[in-house]
């Protein structure tokens, strides 16, 4: 996916890696994404600290995804805060249950297969109107 089609070669993943179990998977669906080579993971704190060489990098990647817990959006907004568009998932719109929800393989199995989906669509919406050079 990530090549001159689609949304493009620096995709950029953010996690809340928040203290629920909401929070948790999000880190794992996160590093699932990034081991499957949807995007890379990258450091969430290094944003919200202000490090210039994060901040850059989110600003020059050619997507980003934030992947929240809950509603609170601690991602998206960090995201928001240095001017830099994401495309955003919230676990509990995704159906899942703050402080109610088991972290295991089959839950982030679920949420990684309906995260990919929708960044496969936005990648094939990007290649079918961007007059692709590839292939």
């Amino acid at each position: 996916m990530n090549n001159c089609c689609g949304i493009g070669s620096k995709v950029l993943i953010y996690s809340c890696s928040g203290s629920s179990d909401v929070g948790e998977i999000t880190d794992k669906v996160a590093r699932k994404l990034s081991k499957e080579k949807i995007g890379q993971m990258t450091c969430l704190a290094g944003i919200g600290a202000g490090l210039s060489g994060f901040i850059e990098s989110a600003k020059s990647a050619d997507f980003n995804i934030t992947i929240d817990g809950c509603k609170t959006q601690c991602s998206k907004k960090s995201l928001d805060k240095i001017n830099v568009e994401a495309k955003s998932f919230v676990l509990t719109e995704l159906g899942l249950e703050k402080n109610k929800t088991p972290v295991n393989e089959k839950v982030i199995e679920i949420i990684f297969k309906k995260i990919k989906k929708e960044v496969d669509k936005i990648s094939d919406e990007k290649s079918n109107n961007n007059n692709c050079c590839c292939g």
